[in-house]
């Protein structure tokens, strides 16, 4: 990769509406010298899709927290296949139950992070993503 900014879009996909966790993240990106996206609540797969894409990111960060991520996973990674996008890494937060943790990694979700993971700890991961 160039010298350009690692570009992240943040988003929330049906009716979550707990933000907190996305607003944290999206200030401690930005801080990172990250830019970061939020495309705020009640998003459908599609739009995050073509969000990405429109936006030129390097990673969508997914957060949820009504413990339902590898269905929205699932229908994000089919979104962007259909844009011929599937090289947009995908990272994922919320509430993740280890099965689901197991889930996600074999559809290439890395993170997966729970509340209270630390801060930096997000960043180089998606540092560590965007590199590789």
């Amino acid at each position: 990769m160039e010298n350009r900014k690692i570009r992240i879009l943040i988003s929330k996909i049906g009716s979550d509406i707990h933000e907190l966790g996305a607003f944290m993240l999206l200030n401690a990106f930005r801080d990172a010298g990250m830019e970061a996206i939020y495309t705020g609540r009640y998003q459908s797969p599609a739009g995050v899709a073509r969000a990405a894409v429109a936006e030129d990111v390097d990673v969508i960060a997914l957060s949820d927290h009504t413990g339902s991520m590898p269905i929205i996973a699932d229908f994000v990674i089919q979104e962007l296949r259909k844009l011929n996008a599937d090289d947009i890494h995908i990272i994922a937060g919320g509430l993740i139950s280890p099965e689901d943790v197991r889930k996600l990694e074999e559809m290439n979700v890395t993170g997966n992070y729970t509340a209270g993971t630390p801060l930096d700890e997000i960043i180089e991961h998606v540092r560590k993503v965007v590199r590789a």
